[in-house]
């Protein structure tokens, strides 16, 4: 009921409004003096039609964005080594949280000799040439390191979580990880 009475007040308003507007233009209307010639023998001539402007047509671009796409991949000669010598491959070092974090991630193809990486004793670093620093594994007070370190097994991805505060190791950067004896070079920061 409300709401029609609020839409009737509006018609009434609207209404009212074009009925001044009328008023208004026909009562400002200009009137010819008699002594002007007819409007046709002096009438300028017509514009000419204005130019509408037409969109720039624009080449679809198959571009990804930086997210989706495997910025450096490691060659295929880089993941058998890994993957004969190590036990692992499918290796991967992005940047999460904000870039305050970088973690790393690798997947197993042979639990004995990977074994090496998810050893409780030795300290693995993240070491950055560009930034000129060396990350480590942080430890926490109730959840200990930020990394696996169970027996591996095969198929299964495991991580570890390197502090990067103030954020000196970027997106694009080549950095090495090294755990033990373990040591993966030119891996890039996604």
């Amino acid at each position: 009921m409300v709401i029609r009475a609020r839409a009737s007040r509006k018609a009434a308003l609207l209404g009212g409004f074009l009925a001044c507007a009328v008023a208004w233009s026909g009562a400002q209307a200009p009137t010819t003096p008699p002594s002007t010639p007819p409007p046709s023998a002096t009438a300028p001539k017509p514009a000419a039609p204005a130019k509408t402007a037409q969109p720039v047509p624009t080449k679809p671009t198959s571009v990804k964005p930086f997210r989706y796409r495997t910025a450096h991949p490691l060659p295929k000669s880089a993941k058998e080594y890994y993957s004969l010598l190590w036990g692992a491959d499918s290796f991967s070092v992005k940047a999460v949280e904000s870039g305050e974090i970088i973690r790393f991630s690798y997947r197993v193809v042979d639990p004995a000799k990977a074994k090496v990486l998810n050893n409780k004793k030795s300290e693995p670093a993240l070491i950055d040439p560009e930034a000129g620093v060396s990350l480590v594994v942080p430890s926490m007070e109730k959840v200990g390191q930020l990394r696996q370190t169970m027996t591996p097994e095969a198929g299964k991805v495991y991580w570890m979580a390197f502090s990067n505060k103030g954020r000196k190791v970027k997106q694009g950067h080549r950095v090495s990880v090294v755990i033990g004896t373990f040591k993966a070079d030119g891996l890039v920061v996604e």
